[in-house]
């Protein structure tokens, strides 16, 4: 690569998550979440920046508006979705199936 793009994590920053995602089945997919959040941290605290320096005094609003947290429908979604990759038997799986579906049914 002959360019690095300017949102680019360091590479001690990706060591980092390579050491801590050591029992993960899948850890290229969880580095790669790490680095899209890293990333649109970055950008966001970028354009808040940016708003601050052009005098706009909405920066707590936009941060609130884009990183509320995840309700407690979605984490428990993906906390189902890293229970199934840690243990992918097909009894695991199954096992799981209803519980993914009953909360497919729940409001957010």
């Amino acid at each position: 690569m002959t360019q690095q793009h300017p949102i680019t994590p360091p590479p001690e920053l990706v060591q980092k998550w390579f050491d801590q995602t050591e029992l993960a089945t899948n850890r290229i997919h969880c580095i790669a979440i790490r680095a899209a959040q890293w990333g649109a941290d970055q950008e966001l605290d970028a354009c808040c920046g940016l708003l601050i320096q052009q005098g706009f005094d909405v920066v707590d609003d936009l941060r609130a508006a884009r990183r509320k947290p995840p309700s407690l429908k979605e984490q428990a979604q993906a906390e189902l979705k890293r229970l199934i990759a840690l243990i992918p038997t097909e009894g695991a799986i199954a096992m799981a199936e209803p519980i993914r579906r009953a909360l497919e049914q729940l409001d957010d």
